[in-house]
């Protein structure tokens, strides 16, 4: 029975997914572009500078569905850079180099790249069609 009503909100759920992973990359954006939730603020010219930027425009792209594959794997790629550069380097295991975020991240964009914005999206409604 579960399965029947799942599958009959699927889309719905992904939305649901989608657009809270989305939100809560861009809070981390606004933590290093707007020093936001107890963060100071970096320079834009800066590798903080340029994840917070991807974080924020590319969280905002996802859970709005525009360009949302393109924003996703720019986000994976981020996420896993993030995670051999500053996580790796205080061991393997996630749980212990606290880089077990940077690995979820990854993983949700991994997926959200595979199957795009779906049918609620603003590329959808303003395009007419998933272009990225």
């Amino acid at each position: 029975m579960i399965f029947k009503y799942v599958k009959n909100y699927e889309n719905h759920l992904y939305f649901v997914f989608r657009v809270v992973i989305g939100l809560l990359f861009v809070q981390h954006g606004a933590q290093k572009l707007f020093g936001m939730f107890g963060f100071q603020a970096v320079p834009l010219t800066s590798l903080f500078g340029l994840a917070g930027i991807i974080e924020f425009v590319g969280g905002l792209a996802i859970a709005l569905g525009f360009f949302t594959r393109l924003a996703a794997l720019i986000s994976a790629i981020e996420m896993i850079a993030a995670y051999f550069m500053v996580h790796v380097s205080q061991g393997l295991i996630p749980i212990v180099n606290q880089g077990e975020l940077a690995l979820l991240y990854f993983a949700a964009f991994l997926v959200i790249t595979v199957y795009g914005a779906r049918k609620l999206s603003l590329e959808k409604a303003l395009l007419k069609k998933e272009i990225f």
